[in-house]
């Protein structure tokens, strides 16, 4: 198969299955990433070697539109109208898998600390389109969904900056750094990383609204919107940056600096979903079954223990903030859904990291599949017991 035969042969089977997957009520991503699976290497073969070796280019791309528009989410107006509820339980729930998942991998389960920390600071995100995908379906609404909301929306900028700093510490000491002033080191190391990212992204964005003034179609707009994209995506690749902290950073600050700025992040959401198909297909084709046998327990223990953190730090995060007692029970029932920036940040391991970077990777594809299989109907449950569900 040639490659514009293998990238149709995707896009159409991709979105035919995505359809019949819906009559059961399960969300496109598990579609994709099982029709990934089936046609890749280890079984069928029918994705060309040349869109395979583009799934670093493609994954690059679809990250930075993904952390893009995550970025969305941090305007003044918005973190004032999600309140404090939202910002504790939304730190909280991340770190509390974070935390909870590094422990038990370093502790219980005898992993390198570096091998640990990297699966915690994974753990700590969340995919909101499987949970948004049952709000929507089911017109869910009141306080309970208005909270889920609010905390899938930003879940995953804490995840990118969790991951950042935990893949600056894991690098380091992957390297063999032994100083006195090692933590030092690693912690300084981190935040000049964060720090660059911010200051990449803010260039951007203000570039980005510059040249907005001068657009007068939605065409213009779109090739602007994705030309800075792609340039805040290439230049955070060349001075070894994160591309995800870089593209949430243009979307912050964009949305505080121009008020017609949902035009350019609607322009992007135009093109965006056969790019998201494509880089979750080859997301599933990457998986290596063959050594899918030897991660079961840490597979297990993944998939128990993120949930758990989840669930403990949800719960607390609702108690501190004195939110209302459904809050307390249900909310982490909504945050089980895993997939886009969790399969970003295990990508970025798994290029990183050569030795255990493929076990990372088919750790994450093997349990994102049943956490996109379980999650929705956690979701389901989760709106039901908190009466946010209207039935007729």
């Amino acid at each position: 198969m040639n490659t514009i035969l293998g990238l149709g042969f995707i896009m159409f089977v991709g979105l035919l299955s995505a359809k019949l997957i819906k009559k059961i009520k399960l969300p496109s991503v598990t579609a994709y990433l099982l029709l990934g699976i089936v046609i890749g290497p280890p079984l069928l073969r029918f994705v060309p070697e040349e869109v395979l070796g583009a799934s670093g280019l493609i994954s690059n791309i679809v990250l930075g539109i993904i952390a893009f528009g995550i970025g969305q989410n941090f305007s003044r107006y918005h973190l004032r109208r999600i309140g404090r509820s939202v910002l504790w339980i939304s730190v909280l729930e991340a770190c509390g898998a974070w935390v909870l998942v590094t422990s038990i991998f370093y502790l219980l389960l005898r992993q390198p600390f570096y091998l640990s920390l990297l699966f915690g600071s994974i753990a700590s995100a969340t995919a909101p389109a499987a949970t948004v995908m049952v709000i929507r379906e089911y017109r869910a609404k009141g306080n309970f969904t208005d909270t889920l909301l609010g905390v899938v929306a930003i879940d995953d900028a804490w995840c990118l900056i969790i991951f950042a700093i935990s893949l600056a510490i894991s690098q380091a000491i992957y390297a063999h750094t032994v100083a006195t002033s090692f933590l030092v080191q690693v912690f300084l190391k981190s935040l000049l990383s964060i720090f660059g990212a911010f200051v990449l992204g803010a260039f951007s964005a203000f570039l980005l609204s510059i040249f907005y003034r001068f657009m007068r179609t939605p065409t213009d707009l779109l090739i602007l919107t994705m030309g800075i994209v792609f340039l805040n995506i290439g230049i955070a690749i060349w001075l070894h940056l994160s591309v995800l902290l870089s593209s949430m950073f243009l979307g912050t600050v964009l949305v505080n600096i121009n008020r017609y700025s949902f035009k350019l992040f609607d322009s992007l959401k135009t093109i965006d979903s056969p790019l998201f198909l494509l880089f979750f297909v080859l997301a599933g084709a990457n998986l290596e079954i063959n050594i899918i046998g030897s991660i079961g327990i840490l597979g297990l223990a993944y998939l128990i223990f993120r949930v758990a953190g989840k669930m403990f730090g949800a719960s607390l995060g609702a108690r501190i903030s004195n939110a209302p007692t459904s809050v307390r029970k249900y909310l982490g029932y909504g945050l089980i859904p895993q997939a886009g920036v969790a399969l970003g940040c295990a990508l970025v391991a798994k290029s990183d990291f050569p030795q255990v970077g493929n076990m990372i990777f088919t750790t994450i594809v093997a349990t994102t599949v049943v956490y996109e299989l379980i999650g929705p109907l956690c979701t389901k449950y989760a709106l039901r017991k908190a009466e946010d569900i209207i039935t007729h």
